[in-house]
């Protein structure tokens, strides 16, 4: 029994002994596989030491550095926060500004205020955070407490964002503009506004900007009163709270280019229905004044018409949207509205006038230029005084000079005109030669109500540039001259012709052309009544000597002297009949193929001649006729002395010395008249008594 149990004790000592064996086994088997783990990792930490090493190293920084390390970051770190909050409200109002600023345009300047002010703090506070961090990580490297790579990654970072703080600051701190691909510190979103606001500005001036409506150019005259501001007093106020916030900005030069731009388009447009195309013509497209005659009257109306109403309403709408900007922006942008608008092109019409070749009929056109220009002499001083308007000021005082100067050297050149036309030869049908007729109707328009007081004025500057006097009756003296001028000349002409009777046909004429056209009229009044009944006495003394000289010698051809002692032999007396029939008409003929060209101007003086040797003729003419006409009807050949019926002779003699139709000029000598086309044959075709 007790054998057993010793055996049972050593089994069971073997079985711990092998437990025990196999426990440690394992238990080496698995420190053998953690060795063979551990050779790697030993080498990891072997890389890893310098790292650590540098990672420690602040803990072996002095003491007193170690301390001062977190004020200094804290500093540094409280302004870079600062800058970081407000950048994301930046961020915030992104949104509203890229909306449109029609719906609520004051809550839109509202918004773009915020963002100039948050760029204006990050303007003046992105330069202290960078110094502070700047400041914080030299410290870092003089007292060793940070790694010199990790201090060199952060100097590189700070250095890109001192860079892009200096571009930002060239653009907010006034510095000038800079491209748009650099970089801005609200990422662009202030210029996006801008452009917006910018668009509304257009667009509030397209949309309430509207011609002046017109029914017609004719209905200038009725349009008195003075345009008023095209814009409603709202759209004004918005304009200018966009002004305040572009100008801000500076934006106020594209702002006042897209006003000039839509506002002369606008005064364009007013202007287009009057028709202006004249005002681009040029010296080389006329020959004279007279060509462009009509465009001188509208164009003063329209000029009128344009600075009265549409420059006018300019200006005074320029003065309303600009005014809290100071005088020299709105009148600065007054000016160029004027000038797009097509002022200059009105002036140098005027300046087109004055290039073309002198001519009286210049003078006229010069002095209603001039007029108009007076006219408007306060309206040109208050529209376009100003320096900005200095462009056209200049050309129009430019242009009044050569005014002034053409009109004075046209009118003192008059008197040698006059004289110099002596040498022309007179007219060959005995007319007023066109001198006269020109001269006496020139000088009583310079004269009238409409001219003498413009020319006087004129006259009186341009003695005055020359520090010389103008006596208040010079005017009447030299235009009297000109007329007794004229006297001499026909003095001269009456003696050229070698036809007396012609040159008896022409004194009369032209006598009573200056006796007409002179009487009642104030050069008549100076001339006096003895001069103008001298000239009417002319008339009539060369009236008589022509009449007597030419058609009064006629009726002696029908004689009756031996006619009654024949009477009882028809044969002789028809023969002698005929004879004298056939000398009249000879002599009928060759008068009025002489005198079938030439014209007496005058229609009384016309209408009182041909009367005269009607009277002179025809009662002859019918009472032969109707005593010894039947002699000769009943010959076979009696159209050869019978060409001529009484009513045909009248006729004839009636439709004597009509003008002829020619352009009215001024001193050239007059052509040759041409005979009368469709001359209505008024020979016998029936009885000569009908």
């Amino acid at each position: 029994m007790a054998e057993s149990t010793g055996v049972d004790r050593g089994i069971q000592s073997l079985l711990a002994a092998k437990k025990s064996l196999k426990s440690s086994l394992e238990k080496s088997k698995a420190i053998g596989l953690a060795l063979g783990k551990t050779g790697p990792r030993f080498d990891e930490i072997e890389q890893r030491l310098p790292s650590l090493e540098a990672a420690v190293r602040p803990i072996r920084a002095d003491r007193d550095a170690l301390g001062d390390v977190g004020g200094n970051i804290n500093r540094a770190v409280g302004p870079a926060a600062a800058v970081l909050k407000v950048f994301d409200a930046v961020h915030g109002l992104e949104k509203s500004l890229l909306s449109d600023p029609r719906s609520d345009l004051s809550g839109y300047l509202a918004v773009l205020k915020r963002l100039e002010e948050a760029l204006k703090f990050l303007g003046e506070n992105c330069g202290l955070a960078i110094q502070w961090l700047e400041d914080i990580v030299e410290y870092l490297g003089d007292h060793k407490v940070a790694d010199e790579k990790y201090l060199l990654n952060l100097k590189k970072s700070l250095r890109g964002l001192r860079e892009f703080h200096n571009d930002v600051e060239g653009v907010v701190g006034g510095g000038g503009e800079k491209e748009r691909s650099q970089l801005r510190l609200d990422g662009g979103l202030r210029d996006a506004a801008l452009d917006k606001l910018e668009s509304e500005f257009r667009r509030l001036l397209k949309d309430n900007s509207v011609p002046l409506p017109m029914a017609s150019p004719s209905s200038l005259g009725d349009q008195a009163c003075i345009a008023p501001s095209q814009l409603p007093v709202t759209v004004i106020h918005k304009l200018q709270a966009i002004l305040g916030r572009l100008r801000a900005n500076n934006r106020l030069d594209k702002c006042i280019s897209i006003y000039v731009e839509v506002r002369s388009s606008n005064v364009r447009a007013s202007l287009q229905a009057l028709d202006l195309d004249y005002l681009d013509i040029s010296v080389s497209e006329f020959n004279d004044v007279q060509s462009i005659e009509g465009y001188i009257a509208q164009w003063g109306n329209h000029l009128e018409f344009a600075v009265k109403h549409l420059f006018e309403a300019e200006f005074k709408l320029c003065n309303d949207v600009f005014e809290r900007l100071g005088l020299n922006v709105w009148m600065d942008c007054f000016s160029k509205i004027a000038a797009q608008a097509g002022m200059l092109a009105f002036l140098q019409f005027g300046k087109t006038v004055t290039d073309s070749k002198k001519d009286p009929i210049k003078l006229l056109k010069l002095l209603d230029i001039f007029t108009s220009l007076n006219k408007l002499r306060a309206d040109f001083n208050r529209l376009f005084g100003g320096a900005a308007c200095i462009e056209i000021q200049n050309f129009t005082r430019d242009l009044i000079k050569r005014i002034i100067d053409g009109a004075a050297e046209i009118f003192w050149e008059l008197l040698v005109q006059v004289e110099i036309q002596k040498q022309t030869p007179p007219p060959n049908d005995g007319g007023v030669p066109r001198l006269v007729s020109f001269v006496t109707d020139y000088c009583n328009k310079l004269i009238g109500e409409k001219y003498k007081s413009t020319l006087t004025q004129v006259l009186l500057i341009h003695k005055s540039w020359r520090s010389e006097r103008f006596q208040d009756n010079q005017l009447m003296v030299e235009v009297l001259r000109i007329i007794k001028a004229i006297e001499q000349n026909l003095d001269v002409w009456m003696k050229a012709y070698p036809d007396q009777t012609l040159a008896h046909f022409f004194g009369m004429n032209n006598h009573w052309h200056l006796y007409k056209n002179l009487k009642g009229t104030k050069i008549g009044d100076h001339l006096g009544d003895s001069w103008l009944k001298e000239h009417e006495q002319y008339k009539e003394y060369y009236a008589t000597v022509f009449l007597r000289d030419s058609w009064g010698k006629l009726p002696s051809h029908l004689s009756r002297e031996g006619l009654i002692l024949f009477s009882g032999g028809h044969a002789t007396a028809r023969d002698l009949v005929k004879k004298r029939l056939k000398a009249f008409n000879d002599a009928f003929d060759e008068m009025h193929k002489k005198q079938v060209t030439w014209v007496l101007p005058e229609k009384d003086l016309r209408d009182r001649v041909c009367q005269q040797i009607v009277q002179a003729i025809v009662p002859v003419y019918r009472s032969y006729m109707q005593n010894y006409g039947p002699l000769v009807e009943k010959d076979a050949s009696s159209s050869k002395y019978v060409r001529y019926t009484v009513v045909a002779l009248e006729k004839i003699l009636s439709s004597l010395y009509m003008p002829k139709p020619m352009r009215y000029g001024s001193f050239k000598g007059t052509p040759p008249s041409e005979k009368h086309k469709n001359d209505v044959d008024l020979r016998r075709t029936t009885s000569a008594v009908v």
